[in-house]
């Protein structure tokens, strides 16, 4: 589900304090300091020095403006944060707080590109978990359906497992990993489409080796079943039967009570033979211990 506001996160991700931190109201004055840099997508207004606003006022508009839906006037008076106040505390804040309202307003490659910014310029800040995790979340919700190109599902799970790498332990990392596991499961839907598509055609060797690929890459998603009982199909359609009765055995340890297996083990039957895993396949090394569903 989409996150719903800047309150939202903040509360959904209790743990962290980044949001927390970033919706603090702003004061007038501050002693910290911040690199400076430009906006990301959004132009700024450009002030002349006459018409600059105090960095408190015009930080608490822009999370005014959050809070009203409105992300896009929001990234752009973030973006005036950093243009008339760079070396404020706030400016840095500002910057991250742009690519959240990117984010909101479904601009997620401004997003990304304006949480890579922040972590540029701040590599070390202790809002960096944050961007990493936005970063992700953006890639994430540029995912497709399966019939489609799934570059951006790869990009989602190396997002999401580098949040997981970087920040074990986190509120981040848990999202993230719950995330990747269904980013696995999507690219491992795909290579069962293509799969599938193959064995339509004839095309057995192709169509078994998009399911090997599910097999040694995504072996504890959804897919993992059905790759089995395909592998069993398509070994089976070319003569190569004692790999077809691996694949069925293999299906049938780990997944008795599957369909699947069902459908399998009809299939062997019908040829006169029955599943019987051989130990040095393949199939039996790499599906050594998977996790049933």
């Amino acid at each position: 589900m989409r996150l719903g506001s800047v309150v939202a996160v903040a509360l959904a991700l209790s743990a962290c304090s980044s949001m927390s931190n970033l919706l603090d109201r702003g004061s007038s004055t501050s002693t910290q300091a911040a690199s400076s840099g430009s906006g990301d997508g959004i132009a700024p207004d450009m002030a002349t020095p006459e018409q600059s606003e105090p960095v408190g006022p015009l930080y608490n508009k822009g999370l005014e403006q959050m809070q009203s839906g409105e992300y896009r006037t929001a990234a752009k008076t973030f973006a005036e944060v950093e243009r008339q106040h760079p070396y404020s505390a706030w400016a840095t804040k500002a910057q991250l707080m742009q690519a959240y309202a990117q984010y909101q307003r479904n601009a997620y490659d401004e997003a990304i590109n304006a949480a890579q910014r922040f972590l540029t310029l701040h590599p070390g800040h202790k809002d960096a978990a944050y961007a990493y995790y936005l970063i992700a979340l953006s890639n994430y919700e540029q995912i497709i359906d399966v019939r489609r190109d799934q570059t951006n599902t790869q990009k989602a799970l190396a997002s999401l497992e580098e949040v997981s790498r970087r920040y074990p332990g986190t509120a981040y990392a848990q999202d993230a990993a719950a995330k990747a596991t269904l980013a696995r499961d999507h690219l491992a839907g795909k290579e069962m489409e293509v799969g599938r598509y193959y064995l339509k055609k004839g095309s057995y060797l192709a169509g078994i080796n998009r399911f090997k690929r599910v097999i040694t890459e995504y072996q504890n998603t959804s897919h993992t079943p059905e790759a089995l009982y395909r592998l069993t199909e398509g070994y089976l359609a070319l003569g190569v039967k004692s790999e077809a009765q691996t694949a069925a055995a293999v299906l049938g340890y780990n997944y008795p009570k599957s369909q699947w297996y069902q459908d399998a083990y009809a299939l062997l039957q019908n040829d006169g033979i029955l599943p019987a895993e051989n130990k040095e396949s393949w199939i039996s090394k790499a599906v050594s211990s998977v996790n049933p569903f």
